[in-house]
């Protein structure tokens, strides 16, 4: 094959990928630059093919670039985070992995691919300021007034339910507020995990001390790191001296839900810092000295995430000196109508409603339902219940909205036809469930995986499979 035919191929599959691609030869001369490398760097392609690297990025320090690092030295770099400045001066953090290509031990050309973070890493940067800020507030506001508060505090007052199991989950709580031992909870998503949190960290010796809370899921495990144990001037370009989470509920708790999401390397170094008590910033020399109780949550049994690889056993057993197992809503349906009665007082406040009760069949109703969401979804059906009502005191099963395929039994399996093999029929009844999940979780893929109990990558690749996607 010709040697345009390769290079007419590389251009065209760079096209293709949602990374950000550059690829220099040995001299350092742009030779591929994809239009999402383009519009993440905020320049136009010509300002970088067919020229050389510190002309097309003249802000990028020599010493920094892993560009330059991979071209000069043959050393690749994997997964690094860097902020700089484009052509135009305009600054953009990326995180990069840049390889080397060797032929017969020479380095003939360099590819670098990028994702950009640049909106993430702002983001994450005020959030930690903003909570920062917001500590300093509640501060000076306690100091000045011991009612004083910044954020909604909840403590067991707030926590409903008389279900035998979810009893055994508040007493157990109750008494990890006693003391300062590390807290594992365990519950699906909406069984009220951070309520339980909260609970244990303002009715505790700590409850004049902050309370963190960082969703191990929502920030990208290149943030991470430094969102937790902060960043020290230098560790990676443009980065500043700024405190992480721990350093900022230090004499506190931290709450770290979904701690499975977090990165199997920085489990580990999470790990040394529960068992030595300092933390090192990112990029940082000095060992800081820290006291915070850590309350971990997930939101899968702790066992099946220790035999996926998600979660390390050795910093489950650190974490699980008290263990939490918040019951499901359905595994508690005598709670529910209480349940439903708190939230009716309380949405009937919120819309300036006169609902006084509930209806036999609406108990019913509500109870004949087996809540994927918990909870929260419960909490929703009333509030939109209430909001919705006219001048009526009494909440029937008219007024409640719930999705029919998500009731108790489920969907019924259609009867087998035996002129159908066998796999076939097993696919087919797969797509009719999968599509009326679909329905009623109104399109969100998140949710109706959720409500499928599968990931949400697997019900994409069935999406696909079953052609189910949007046309």
């Amino acid at each position: 094959m010709k040697k345009e035919y390769y290079e007419k191929i590389i251009e065209e599959l760079i096209k293709l990928i949602d990374e950000g691609v550059y690829i220099v030869d040995k001299n350092g001369i742009g030779r591929f630059y994809n239009d999402t490398m383009a519009s993440m760097e905020k320049v136009n392609v010509e300002d970088v093919l067919d020229k050389k690297f510190h002309e097309a990025f003249p802000e990028v320090r020599k010493n920094d670039s892993t560009m330059l690092k991979a071209l000069l030295k043959g050393e690749p770099t994997v997964r690094k985070q860097q902020t700089y400045k484009n052509f135009y001066g305009k600054e953009i953090t990326t995180v990069n992995s840049t390889i080397p290509i060797v032929v017969e031990g020479q380095t003939v050309a360099a590819i670098e691919v990028a994702k950009d973070i640049t909106d993430i890493r702002r983001m994450s940067d005020t959030l930690l300021e903003l909570q920062k800020e917001q500590n300093k507030r509640k501060t000076a506001t306690q100091s000045a007034s011991p009612a004083g508060t910044v954020i909604k505090k909840y403590t067991f007052d707030d926590i409903f339910g008389e279900n035998e199991d979810f009893e055994v989950a508040l007493n157990r709580a109750r008494k990890a507020a006693e003391n300062d031992a590390s807290v594992f909870i365990y519950g699906e998503t909406g069984t009220g995990k951070e309520l339980f949190a909260q609970s244990i960290h303002y009715c505790g010796k700590r409850k004049d001390k902050p309370f963190l809370a960082q969703n191990c899921a929502a920030i990208p495990e290149s943030l991470l790191e430094g969102i937790l144990f902060g960043t020290s001037r230098g560790s990676f370009t443009g980065a500043v001296d700024r405190e992480g989470l721990f350093e900022q509920a230090n004499g506190g708790t931290l709450l770290l839900d979904e701690i499975s999401a977090m990165p199997y390397d920085l489990q580990s170094k999470l790990l040394r810092v529960l068992q030595e008590d300092y933390i090192r910033r990112v990029g940082g020399t000095r060992d800081i000295p820290v006291n915070v109780r850590i309350i971990a949550t997930v939101n899968e049994p702790p066992e099946d995430l220790i035999a996926q690889g998600k979660l390390r056993k050795d910093l489950f057993y650190r974490l699980n000196v008290i263990n939490i197992q918040i019951p499901a809503l359905r595994e508690r349906p005598d709670d529910i109508p209480l349940l439903a009665e708190r939230l009716l007082e309380k949405y009937n406040k919120k819309f300036e409603k006169e609902i006084w009760m509930l209806s036999e069949g609406a108990v019913k109703k509500l109870k004949n339902y087996d809540y994927p969401g918990n909870v929260r979804e419960l909490e929703n059906i009333i509030e939109q219940a209430v909001s919705m009502g006219d001048n009526e005191h009494v909440l029937t099963e008219k007024n409640l909205a719930m999705p029919t395929a998500a009731r108790k039994g489920r969907i019924p399996a259609p009867e087998y036809e035996k002129s159908i093999p066998l796999d076939k029929y097993m696919d087919e009844l797969e797509a009719k469930i999968i599509k009326s999940a679909l329905i009623e979780a109104g399109g969100n893929i998140s949710r109706a995986a959720e409500q499928l109990q599968i990931k949400r990558q697997t019900l994409q690749h069935k999406l696909k499979r079953y052609n189910l996607t949007e046309k």
